[in-house]
């Protein structure tokens, strides 16, 4: 697959229709950083006139995700990918436009190299920082990936 914004965000309406129906959109992807992007509004609401906690999830799993995938496929190997862990931590009510940031882009290629060279699984911690459009941080979670070449 071919990352680029256009590209995720069908691959999203189709893969994770959630997701996309709760208005998560990637916003930048390189080989070191991704931005998703959701916005407050009625379909994301929770009881307490604020985003709910799990369309925050949905987008920084995607932030880290999507990073995780385009280091895979940059790898050139069949590696599987799956999440055994997840935190989340909530600072502010999230109300607007919420940007989640993961760049852990070295973290990611060089774990991969570990899971390649030694031919045994890995795990790798993730995070993703939600921010609103203030630029305060409104959430924070982190993601236990497992990494495995496929045999």
């Amino acid at each position: 697959m071919v990352f680029t914004v256009s590209k995720v965000n069908k691959f999203i309406m189709i893969k994770l229709p959630s997701a996309f129906l709760s208005g998560v959109r990637l916003k930048e992807i390189s080989d070191g950083k991704a931005v998703a992007s959701v916005k407050f509004q009625w379909i994301n609401q929770n009881p307490f006139k604020s985003m709910y906690w799990a369309t925050q999830g949905m987008a920084s799993e995607l932030a880290t995700g999507i990073l995780l995938m385009k280091g895979v496929d940059n790898s050139q190997q069949k590696l599987s990918t799956l999440v055994t862990a997840q935190t989340g931590e909530f600072y502010k009510k999230a109300i607007g436009r919420i940007n989640f940031i993961c760049d852990d882009g070295d973290k990611i290629n060089s774990i991969i190299s570990k899971a390649i060279e030694t031919k045994e699984g890995q795990k790798v911690l993730l995070t993703a920082t939600g921010y609103n459009e203030d630029q305060e941080v409104v959430s924070y979670f982190t993601y236990t990936w497992s990494i495995k070449l496929k045999t």
